[in-house]
């Protein structure tokens, strides 16, 4: 099934003002830094993950670990998304119990990536709190999960994809709206 492009939804100036408006939400929310720590989940949530810190540090002076993870493993529809799945590692810089854990992914959509990022996370350690900052929440959630810092909040039909181009992993910045091609419209 294909997808044509329907929308420009984010430029690269609005996702860059959409991560600086969300650092200043964790920066605001979380006063003992020293507890804080990033974490993004692969693919696109590991740049935004680097991203916030960066603005973290340079605008509020606070230098946070930043880890990494890999919920392949962990999905409810692994059998779905390919034969031979590529798993990557997961990186977490230093032990995650009694820490504010902030997730941090491209798109919110069903909550089923978060609800794998979540189990995969506590065989970490058992964090004081888990947040969820989200570029994008499109809203259809299929699970209670909610986020608590968001980019932009984009209401979207089924039929349609969010999909978010970054340049460390796309070679730009943008937020595309996609629409689901029909079999019959080939």
């Amino acid at each position: 099934m294909s997808a044509r492009e329907k929308a420009l939804l984010m430029t690269a100036d609005e996702i860059e003002r959409a991560l600086e408006r969300l650092a200043a939400e964790i920066a605001a929310s979380e006063p003992a830094t020293d507890k804080l720590m990033l974490v993004g989940i692969r693919t696109r949530g590991v740049p935004l993950a680097l991203r916030l810190a960066e603005i973290l540090r340079q605008r509020y002076a606070r230098d946070l670990p930043v880890g990494i993870l890999d919920i392949t493993f962990y999905r409810d529809d692994l059998s779905r998304i390919a034969p031979h799945p590529v798993v990557k590692t997961s990186e977490l810089p230093r032990d995650i119990t009694g820490r504010v854990i902030v997730l941090v992914d491209d798109v919110l959509y069903t909550g089923r990536t978060i609800r794998a990022a979540l189990d995969h996370l506590m065989d970490y350690g058992r964090p004081d709190r888990v947040r969820l900052a989200v570029l994008v929440d499109r809203g259809h959630r299929e699970l209670p999960i909610q986020a608590d810092f968001v980019g932009r909040m984009i209401p979207t039909e089924r039929n349609e994809i969010i999909k978010v181009l970054l340049r460390e992993v796309d070679g730009e910045d943008r937020v595309l709206l996609l629409e689901r091609e029909s079999a019959d419209d080939a």
